[in-house]
């Protein structure tokens, strides 16, 4: 992973309570056809105890931001900026340095657990060596210590399931087994890449169950990646929404679901089910697909598909203006016509949306 140091001169971070601190964090890869810029000037803080969920569609940069704070990218990568982690900065370590850092002070816990986990290998001695990597203890200790793990993050009987294999699992113990490595050193931050998308409803639940016991036990800092809405809105304290690279949307849970002031954004919450709506309500989907990563046009990337776009938009890309909280920001020249009452449907027309997707699906071969 190719990367540009930060700024030399740039003084520590020196607020004890901020565990990770991303500061215009780049991404781009090169193509044949070009730079695909899918990170772009990224800057959030994570306090300690702190949960940060990132949404956003497919393809927003979510997770590559996330693999560049670990150091997890190919080498290919052109990573800009600063991601520091308890004051030690990331971008630009070497191996060496970074796997020094990676499971002691951060941890991730990826979408796929049979990826992450060795098929010929039990879970006890999988804790166990994640656990030993950073710890001088016996196997013994290291095994006491992975049934412990077992147990905090509810997979029953642990004293027998430590020595299963992964394919002895299902898919949510699997994931409940990677939790456990992740926090099987306390880290200070945990990254969860869509920890819970392909699992059903009920064992989502035993998932996030699982993570609150990891933070709880660890006292972590965490980012939840996710596409789902639903997952987000009762396990986070503030959401970041990415759209094209970059966020779009920064503030409490409270003020981005209730009081969102990016057209984006509330397009996300009209395309969410709710329980509360009754049987004949319909979802307001969001026209269009977000724009290619290679060669983005001037202006802002969501303007093809924003209901208020207007001529400013298309020339200038905006900044993370101030919105509705001491600490909401969101990117749009026009964040200040969206009211505490606007409705997705006061901008996105349900109608015209269903007409273009029923042409598309006709066209269907």
């Amino acid at each position: 992973m190719s990367s540009v140091p930060p700024d030399a001169g740039r003084p520590p971070q020196r607020d004890p309570d901020v565990v990770l601190e991303v500061d215009e964090l780049s991404v781009a890869f090169p193509t044949e056809d070009g730079l695909v810029h899918a990170v772009r000037g990224v800057s959030y803080q994570l306090r300690r105890g702190e949960v940060l969920g990132i949404v956003g569609e497919s393809g927003s940069g979510k997770s590559v931001t996330s693999l560049a704070v670990m150091g997890l990218l190919p080498s290919s990568a052109r990573v800009t900026g600063s991601a520091r982690i308890v004051g030690e900065e990331m971008v630009g370590l070497k191996d060496v340095a970074i796997s020094r850092i990676r499971g002691e002070r951060v941890a991730m816990i990826f979408q796929d657990p049979l990826t992450s986990l060795t098929p010929v290998h039990t879970i006890g001695r999988q804790i166990g060596e994640a656990i030993r990597a950073h710890r001088k203890v016996s196997k013994s200790v290291a095994r006491d210590r992975s049934i412990e793990l077992l147990e905090t993050v509810g997979i029953p009987n642990p004293q027998q399931r430590v020595d299963n294999y992964p394919h002895e699992l299902s898919g949510g113990m699997r994931q409940r087994v990677v939790v456990a490595i992740a926090m099987a050193n306390e880290p200070d931050v945990i990254i969860a890449d869509e920890p819970t998308t392909a699992l059903d409803v009920t064992v989502q639940a035993q998932v996030l169950d699982a993570l609150r016991s990891a933070r709880e036990a660890t006292g972590a800092a965490m980012i939840l990646i996710t596409h789902d809405l639903g997952v987000v809105a009762g396990q986070v304290d503030r959401v970041g929404v990415m759209y094209a690279g970059r966020l779009v949307e920064l503030g409490a849970v409270d003020d981005v679901f209730y009081r969102p002031r990016m057209p984006y954004t509330l397009g996300l919450l009209g395309s969410l089910p709710r329980v509360d709506e009754d049987r004949g309500h319909r979802l307001t989907p969001i026209v269009g697909t977000p724009p290619s990563m290679v060669n983005l046009p001037t202006g802002c990337p969501f303007a093809p598909r924003c209901p208020m776009m207007e001529s400013r938009c298309l020339e200038e890309e905006p900044a993370l203006f101030a919105a509705s909280g001491i600490e909401h920001h969101a990117a749009c020249h026009f964040h200040d016509r969206l009211t505490d009452d606007t409705a997705p449907t006061d901008l996105f027309d349900t109608a015209a949306a269903d007409s273009e997707l029923t042409g598309e699906y006709e066209e269907q071969p």
